[in-house]
């Protein structure tokens, strides 16, 4: 086979070769091979007439491999490569395309100049990979995973302060749990998951972002290291004092599911509490304690297996030491530690070196050694130092100002000789 018998077809081209030689070899007709190839007979004719005169090659158009007749001019094509060089290096080619028409009055179709640019090897900014995100399963099970953010938000549209909602979902059967607090941070995420907790119980982990409260970023001490353990937040702490997991998202949209939450309420929420005339965190909280009840009636689905993995929260626990901020302070000579700008007496006998203070939800403050609290009150008024008095000393007259003799080495002129002692 030469090379003129090898003619580069499309699977078209192939199908309505095949069909056309049927009615050449009379086993097919024209009306019959018009109706498979949705032609008409006229040009199955002219088909024939030019596989007659041509060969199989006949069957090719004949503006294979033309250029076409709305092509671009390779001198307009040259014109915007070079503004593109020269100006727009740095643009997209969407922008780029802009720029052209609206400051050089060159007319080109982004996705054409993105093809020039590739071809000649020109760099241009790429958009960045599209990260790839696979779909997850809904836990089988009530309790067994629960998503937990905060969102921060004008609620009440201007008619009071602006605050946060902290919500809880879960991942099973998208029960909203939710309380408006002034800010999120480590005390509203421990009263959330307090009340959480006690309606329904500890979950069996929670699934939240890295946000600092939830996740400390400190530097791991010489004991974490050799313990082979992380520092944890306050609240980590908690969570682990309580045997919950945590697991921390990569990105807001692995967990989506509190995110579109949030933004069906800033939808409906945000129109209830308008229509109830909340001004006010303590109205807020109030109208949200009775929507929320009727919004799981509604919205709430059926987990896929009926086990609840929530467990009670033990009233026997010290719930108070748990859900509170926990700092280390050393303990004085004088048996007081300072805290916060503050100092506290403690009125017992301990012998130690440091102690803990734990500020808890309720405001209060609670000094503790050995799981055991001690009695203490605050040095309000601290006895007066007497500061020692200065001695003050005599003023002394300044120097009068001595000119250097006329010898003195300092001196850039010639040195005079020291005149001889009378």
């Amino acid at each position: 086979m030469t090379e003129k018998d090898v003619f580069p077809m499309s699977q078209r081209e192939l199908n309505r070769l095949h069909i056309v030689r049927k009615v050449l070899e009379r086993s097919c007709k024209q009306r019959e091979a018009a109706e498979l190839l949705n032609l008409s007979t006229r040009q199955i004719r002219r088909i024939l007439v030019r596989l007659h005169q041509e060969g199989d090659g006949g069957i090719i158009h004949k503006s294979r491999g033309k250029p076409s007749g709305r092509r671009i001019r390779p001198s307009i094509r040259k014109r915007i490569l070079q503004h593109f060089r020269k100006h727009y290096h740095d643009f997209g080619p969407t922008l780029a395309s802009e720029k052209l028409w609206e400051r050089h009055s060159l007319k080109i179709h982004p996705e054409t100049l993105r093809l020039w640019l590739k071809k000649d090897h020109i760099p241009y900014p790429e958009r960045k990979p599209r990260p790839h995100r696979s779909w997850r399963v809904r836990k089988e099970c009530l309790g067994e995973m629960v998503q937990i953010d905060g969102s921060h938000h004008d609620w009440l549209e201007g008619r009071g302060p602006k605050f946060c909602l902290m919500a809880y979902i879960d991942d099973a059967a998208s029960r909203v749990f939710a309380r408006f607090y002034a800010y999120e941070g480590t005390l509203p995420a421990m009263d959330s998951l307090k009340r959480y907790s006690t309606r329904y119980g500890i979950p069996q982990s929670l699934y939240l972002d890295r946000h600092t409260t939830y996740k400390s970023w400190a530097k791991p001490t010489i004991e974490e290291d050799l313990a082979d353990t992380g520092p944890l937040s306050q609240f980590g702490r908690t969570c682990k004092q309580l045997g919950l997991k945590l697991i921390y998202a990569n990105s807001p949209q692995a967990k989506g599911r509190i995110e579109r939450q949030f933004r069906t309420f800033q939808d409906r929420l945000v129109k209830e509490l308008r229509l109830e005339g909340a001004k006010t965190i303590e109205d807020a909280n109030r109208v949200l304690e009775a929507y929320l009840p009727k919004y799981n009636a509604r919205f709430q689905i059926q987990a896929l297996k009926d086990t609840d993995l929530h467990r009670p929260l033990d009233q026997h626990l010290p719930l108070e030491s748990i859900f509170s901020i926990r700092d280390t302070r050393v303990l004085r000579n004088d048996f007081t530690i300072p805290y916060k700008n503050k100092l506290y007496q403690i009125q017992e006998n301990v012998r130690t070196k440091t102690l803990t203070v734990e500020e808890r939800l309720d405001g209060s403050l609670a000094i503790r050694h050995k799981d055991r609290d001690l009695s203490f009150h605050e040095i309000k008024i601290r006895p007066n130092q007497k500061k020692k008095e200065k001695q003050s000393k005599p003023n002394k007259k300044p120097k009068a100002h001595q000119s250097p003799v006329p010898w003195h080495p300092w001196k850039k002129f010639t040195c005079f000789k020291k005149p001889n002692a009378a």
